[in-house]
C-alpha cells in the first residue's frame, strides 16, 4: 500500500497502517508493563532508601532506565506508528557519576520521558485488548485501530518530540523548503507560458504581419492576391486569439473567476471520459489562489485517472473547514499510485506547496486511490 504525504507539514502525525498499529498495541502492552514496573519500583525503593545512601545508586540506575525507555519508545513509535519523531537532543553530560546524574535530572527530556512512560502504561492496558480484538474483528482492525494509533502517536509526539524552540526551527525549515519548491513551480509555469506563446500565438502573429506586408506590396498590382493574403492573415489572427484565450484559461479559467469552484469543477468533470461525481461546499468563498490550485489539482488528477488508473468512475469532494479547503479525489482503479520525483503527483505537491498546502496519497494495490489536498486559506 502507498500511504504518503508529499511535503507533509512538519511534526504532524499521519494515520498509521492498521497491521502495524495492532502489532504495536499488542507488543506495547508487555513493553510498557515492564518499563512501568521497573521505573516505579526503582523510584519507590530509591526514595525510600536514600537516607542510607543505598537509594542514590538505585535512583541513578532508574534515571538511566527512564532515558533508555524514552529512546526505545521513540524508535518503537517511529517505526510502528510512522510518528515523525526526530532524534532526541539532550543536555550535555560531563563530570563524575553523581554530577552526570544531576545533569540528567535537570534535563527536561528526562522528565518528559518519565511522563510518557507513566501515562502510556494505563493506555496500553486499554489498547492491548483492542489490539487482540482487531485480529478477529475486521471492522475494528480497519476503522478503530488506525485512529487509536493516530491518537497514541500524537501523544508521543507531544511528550517525546522536540521542545517548542526546536519545533519552530523545524517549521521554519519546512516553510523555507516549501517556498523554494513554490518558486521552482512558478518558474516552471513561466517557462511553459513563454514556450506556448513562442510556439503558438507569437508565430501566428508573425505570420499575420508577413501576410499583411506581402499584401501591402501587391495592393496596386494584384488585387486577387491581396484578397488571398488578407484572408490568410485573418485566419491566422483568429487562431492567435483562440490560442491566447486557451493560454489565459490555463492561467486562470474564466468560469472559475465568474462562478466559483462548483461550476468550474463540474465543467471539468463533464469533459472526463469516465463518470465523475462532484460535491463542492466551500462557503464562504476561499481566496483566488486557493481556488486556482484546487482547480488545477482536480483537473490534473482526473486526467491522470483517465489515462493511467483503469478506473470506470471517480469522485471529487471539496469542502471548507474554518482555516482550510480540503480537496479529495477518489477512483476505483487498480491503485499503486506513488509520489515520484518529477512525476505528476510530485507536480501537484509542488503546486500545493506554493501556499503551504499538503498532498496525501493513499493508493493500495488493487485500489481504490484517494488523493487529498489540504490547502490553507491563510498563509
Amino acid at each position: 500500500m502507498t500511504d504518503m504525504a508529499a511535503d507533509r507539514a512538519p511534526l504532524e502525525q499521519p494515520r498509521p497502517k492498521a497491521v502495524r498499529t495492532i502489532l504495536y498495541m499488542i507488543g506495547g502492552f508487555f513493553l510498557h508493563l515492564a518499563q512501568f514496573i521497573l521505573i516505579v519500583t526503582g523510584i519507590a525503593v530509591g526514595i525510600g532508601t536514600v537516607v542510607i545512601w543505598v537509594g542514590i545508586p538505585i535512583l541513578i540506575a532508574t534515571t538511566s532506565i527512564v532515558r533508555g525507555s524514552g529512546n526505545l519508545e521513540r524508535r518503537f513509535v517511529r517505526g510502528m506508528l510512522d510518528t515523525p519523531l526526530p532524534p532526541v537532543e539532550r543536555a550535555p553530560v560531563e563530570g563524575g557519576l553523581v554530577r552526570r546524574w544531576r545533569y540528567r535530572m535537570v534535563d527536561p527530556t528526562t522528565w518528559r520521558d518519565l511522563g510518557y512512560v507513566l501515562v502510556t502504561f494505563p493506555l496500553s492496558v486499554l489498547e492491548g485488548p483492542i489490539g487482540i480484538a482487531s485480529i478477529v474483528l475486521l471492522p475494528i482492525a480497519i476503522w478503530v485501530a488506525p485512529w487509536i494509533g493516530w491518537l497514541h502517536g500524537s501523544m508521543a509526539l507531544a511528550l517525546l518530540g522536540p521542545n517548542r524552540a526546536k519545533r519552530l526551527e523545524i517549521k521554519a525549515q519546512h516553510l523555507q523548503a516549501s517556498r523554494a519548491r513554490g518558486v521552482d513551480a512558478a518558474e516552471a509555469e513561466r517557462r511553459r507560458i513563454e514556450r506556448d506563446l513562442h510556439d503558438g500565438a507569437q508565430q501566428r502573429l508573425v505570420s499575420v504581419a508577413m501576410s499583411l506586408g506581402r499584401a501591402k506590396n501587391k495592393l496596386d498590382k494584384d488585387p486577387e492576391a491581396v484578397r488571398a493574403l488578407i484572408d490568410e492573415a485573418h485566419l491566422d489572427a483568429k487562431l492567435a486569439v483562440s490560442e491566447l484565450r486557451d493560454l489565459a484559461r490555463g492561467i486562470y479559467p474564466a468560469v472559475l473567476g465568474d462562478r466559483g469552484l462548483d461550476a468550474a469543477l463540474s465543467a471539468q468533470a463533464a469533459k472526463s471520459p469516465i463518470h465523475v461525481d462532484v460535491a463542492v461546499d466551500v462557503e464562504p468563498r476561499p481566496p483566488a489562489a486557493v481556488e486556482t490550485i484546487a482547480y488545477f489539482i482536480v483537473g490534473e488528477t482526473l486526467t491522470n485517472v483517465a489515462k493511467h488508473s483503469g478506473a470506470t468512475e471517480a469522485g471529487v469532494k471539496v469542502w471548507r473547514t474554518e482555516d482550510k479547503v480540503v480537496v479529495e479525489i477518489t477512483d476505483n482503479g487498480h491503485g499503486g499510485a506513488e509520489v515520484r520525483p518529477g512525476g505528476g503527483l510530485a507536480g501537484l505537491a509542488d503546486r500545493a506547496a506554493t501556499i503551504d498546502g499538503v498532498i496525501t496519497v493513499v493508493s493500495p494495490d488493487g485500489g481504490p486511490t484517494i488523493i487529498r489536498a489540504d490547502l490553507p486559506c491563510a498563509w
